[in-house]
């Protein structure tokens, strides 16, 4: 694997790689949270919607095996030549708000990393709160690292409950939104596209009839503070209002929820929108991210999901895929080998995407991604990294890994970039976003 060097041009080895393509063992993936299930694992459908469910998978599954293996053809024989990569690397910061539209706006974004287990960590109260789960206070010197990279976008977790007033008003903590926005003036000084969000809300944040009137009002209410905060700033800043909503430890929590879960999810996105925009400004016109259950990319999900009137949203999506190779789960068919022979897996997301809603003009956002390290398994990441990245691109779908700051302690291995040192683990790997993201 050739090494990028910290240049703002480089000349990169492109490789078309022969991989295997094909649909996978889609049912190692379907017993796992949170993966590709088919359609049945949706438990409630909802009147007349899970006749639909079953047809939008069976169409999506077929497409993307003839997808898969066109892909293959096209890969099948091996070229490597240099080819010039001009990276954006630091640039001047823009506060402009365009008049352009979301998909012009998404056009724009390349590789994007998540600032994850940091302002969205729960620990402690407070200011210390950011570095309750073992993660670095957040410097500038490390947002430049990353921009200097070759990653021209930055998705910021944070969580606001913890930092709230009670009800009615629930005024956030005026140190804690002043921390938030300093670090997202870290990465708008760098010219970087900065995606905020609500994260780690599942304790009060809990779609169903009992809880909504108060989810509601407290959704409300931060995002109306949040959104008055940074109503001038221009449109490198993104809102994404909900981060996996969904009720935990419940039999749908990670398979799309049901017809009713999904009907509420719809009232907090709409909420956010409604709120966001009523405060004016540049507001008005702020690329603003909906979710589905959970973020959830399975069929009843998606086809559930209420798009606004609006032509400045956009809908954000996880997609961990698949499962059984991006996560320790200590089960039989977990995989620890990249061959290729579940690519399909990879396509069969990136085609419900791009027919559910690119198609219809409407951005996509993969604002999580990524895969553990397993026993140091890098060059096995770096050719499922190939795969994820190069489809997602092909579709102009951003992706954002999640970095959690774990690499090798306890926990879910994420982590590509040492924020104490600043320098990159699996560097190969990162190498390889960057790559692709930028081979548009």
């Amino acid at each position: 694997m050739h090494k990028l060097k910290l240049v703002s041009k480089l000349m990169i080895p492109m490789i078309a790689a022969g991989l295997l393509v094909g649909c996978g063992n889609s049912s190692e993936a379907d017993k796992a949270n949170g993966s590709a299930a088919s359609s049945s694992a949706i438990a409630e459908a909802g009147p007349a919607s899970s006749s639909v469910d079953n047809t939008t998978e069976d169409t999506s599954n077929n497409t993307a095996e003839t997808e898969a293996t066109s892909e293959s053809a096209n890969t099948s024989s091996t070229i490597e030549e240099d080819i010039p990569i001009e990276i954006k690397g630091i640039t001047e910061r823009s506060d402009e708000m365009r008049d352009i539209s979301a998909k012009e706006l998404v056009a724009e974004m390349t590789a994007g990393w998540n600032l994850g287990n940091t302002l969205e960590a729960t620990g402690d109260a407070g200011l210390s709160s950011e570095t309750s789960w073992g993660n670095p206070m957040v410097t500038k010197e490390q947002i430049d690292a990353v921009c200097e990279k070759g990653f021209d976008s930055i998705r910021i977790p944070v969580t606001w409950g913890n930092h709230v007033s009670e009800a009615p008003d629930y005024t956030i903590d005026p140190e804690w939104m002043d921390r938030v926005e300093e670090v997202v003036n870290y990465a708008l000084d760098d010219g970087m596209y900065v995606l905020i969000d609500s994260h780690h809300e599942e304790s009060w944040r809990i779609p169903d009839e009992e809880h909504i009137e108060a989810v509601d009002a407290e959704n409300i209410a931060i995002w109306k503070q949040v959104a008055e905060r940074f109503k001038d700033y221009g449109d490198h800043l993104i809102f994404e209002g909900l981060n996996e909503p969904r009720i935990k430890g419940s039999a749908d929590e990670w398979n799309g929820g049901t017809y009713s879960e999904r009907l509420l999810v719809n009232r907090l996105n709409k909420s956010f929108v409604d709120t966001v925009r009523a405060t004016g400004g540049n507001n008005e016109k702020r690329l603003l991210l909906i979710t589905t259950y959970g973020d959830s990319h399975l069929p009843g999900a998606i086809t559930a999901l209420e798009i606004p009137e609006d032509e400045h949203i956009g809908v954000a999506i996880h997609a961990y895929e698949p499962y059984a190779f991006t996560y320790e789960s200590g089960e039989s068919w977990e995989l620890f080998k990249w061959d290729g022979s579940h690519n399909g897996d990879i396509i069969k997301v990136m085609y419900r995407l791009d027919s559910t809603f690119i198609s219809e003009g409407i951005p996509v956002l993969l604002t999580e991604y990524g895969a553990v390290n397993k026993n140091e398994n890098t060059d096995e990441v770096v050719k499922w990294t190939e795969s994820y990245v190069s489809a997602a691109t092909k579709r102009g779908i951003p992706c954002f890994w999640w970095d959690n700051g774990i690499y090798d302690q306890q926990g879910e291995k994420f982590a590509i970039f040492d924020r104490k040192n600043l320098s990159w683990y699996r560097e190969e790997v990162v190498d390889t976003i960057i790559r692709e993201s930028y081979s548009k």
